[in-house]
């Protein structure tokens, strides 16, 4: 896509965008692991409803749904190991 083009590409291809999304909530979710701290995880969920946004826009175009669905997957994983984190760092 051209540089100086009207639209933008998180606009013409949304499932890249969730892609993009899911990927950092994932290099986010490992920084967490890493680095257990109230903020890192804070960090994490922030990225997980950045990445649920754009998971709602990607449906919405309707293009490479099984990717969007593959992508749909991690984020829930990635969700379900930052809760448990949370849980056991209020233990």
């Amino acid at each position: 896509m051209a540089k100086h083009s009207d639209t933008s590409w998180k606009q013409d291809h949304p499932s890249t965008l969730f892609s993009n999304s899911v990927q950092k909530a994932d290099r986010l979710l490992k920084h967490a692991k890493s680095h257990p701290e109230e903020i890192a995880i804070e960090h994490a969920f922030n990225q997980i409803k950045h990445a649920e946004n754009a998971r709602f826009n990607a449906e919405q175009y309707g293009e490479h749904l099984d990717t969007v669905q593959q992508n749909k997957e991690n984020l829930e994983q990635i969700k379900q190991q930052l809760h448990e984190m949370k849980n056991d760092m209020n233990k």
